[in-house]
């Protein structure tokens, strides 16, 4: 019993001397208890106002509560004040959203924004795909007869029109509406010795375009007189079709025949499959240089046949069809 008086006396010096505005660490000392003790004699006993200490973010949480009332999203409140926006959210989260941008406004912004980076880094591709192009341009260099040869009776062979069973037809005939490879064409013809009036061209476009001016585009793409045009093939329009070939820029296609030509038709194509004849054991990886890092010049195997460069830098030899 004089143990449960004693601690009601205890606890009562213990609360008169918080109240007082004693220090916990000073309240131990004066009344010689322990922590355990004197937690139990303060329970429910609220700390002396001085002992508040100010916390370090109390400043930045005030301020972020009034750049949020102001309308601030939570990424833009931390950007402001160098705090992560979790806490940012922990602080505000109770305050009214003021101005809340509607979901179409957000759709925007988003187009808006992928729109911009697009556009820039478009350009950044388009460059580096520029400098790509060009550099392997450099590499290639001027063609000799030999390689206009070769290479065009590829092309003839992807692009040109070759005798089937259902056609026995062997006039040569090559169509295609990109414009540099039709003047590769022109002059693979120059090459093998066809001139220019064994040639007939004839246009093949939409009825919708505008044929005047593709006729004209063509011909000063290949230079030939307007009577070795014939009248252009027009193809029906379907309005429900649609095209991606459409503008200023769509000039058809061109078929470009040569007359009596089933001799070189041959030709052509005995070109074509020896160019294309690869043995897998002998195969050539190209090499950027015939030297060494020591600067010596290294082995390299050639292909077989007279006349293939195993190396873009090696002279090149030019080479006519006997």
């Amino acid at each position: 019993m004089a143990n449960t008086v004693q601690l009601g006396q205890l606890d009562q010096q213990a609360v008169a001397l918080r109240r007082a505005g004693k220090s916990r660490r000073e309240i131990k000392q004066i009344l010689g208890v322990g922590n355990s003790t004197l937690d139990r004699a303060l329970r429910g006993v609220p700390p002396p106002q001085w002992t508040r200490r100010p916390r370090a973010k109390d400043e930045v949480r005030a301020r972020a509560r009034e750049l949020r009332a102001r309308g601030y999203t939570y990424v833009e409140i931390a950007a402001e004040l160098g705090v992560s926006k979790g806490s940012v959210s922990l602080w505000t989260r109770d305050l009214p959203r003021v101005g809340r941008t509607s979901y179409e406004e957000i759709r925007k912004r988003n187009a808006a924004g992928v729109s911009e980076y697009w556009r820039a880094e478009g350009l950044r591709r388009q460059a580096r795909r520029q400098a790509v192009s060009e550099a392997a341009a450099n590499e290639i260099g001027p063609l000799s007869d030999r390689e206009i040869l070769i290479a065009g009776a590829i092309a003839y062979w992807c692009e040109g029109s070759k005798s089937k069973p259902h056609r026995p037809s062997e006039q040569m005939a090559f169509i295609n509406s990109d414009p540099q490879l039709i003047r590769f064409f022109l002059q693979f013809l120059t090459v093998v010795g066809i001139s220019r009036e064994r040639l007939r061209c004839r246009l093949h476009i939409h009825e919708s375009a505008d044929v005047a001016a593709a006729q004209k585009f063509w011909l000063n793409v290949t230079g030939l007189p307007a009577t070795q045009f014939s009248q252009p093939t027009l193809k029906r329009h379907n309005p429900k079709t649609a095209r991606k070939n459409t503008g200023s820029d769509y000039h058809g296609c061109l078929i470009v025949r040569v007359r009596q030509s089933a001799e070189l038709n041959r030709q052509v194509e005995g070109w074509a499959r020896a160019s294309m004849l690869v043995q897998p054991a002998t195969m050539v990886t190209i090499q950027p240089s015939t030297h060494d890092s020591q600067g010596e010049e290294s082995n390299v195997n050639t292909a077989p046949g007279e006349g293939f460069e195993p190396s873009l830098t090696a002279p090149k030899a030019a080479v006519l069809p006997g």
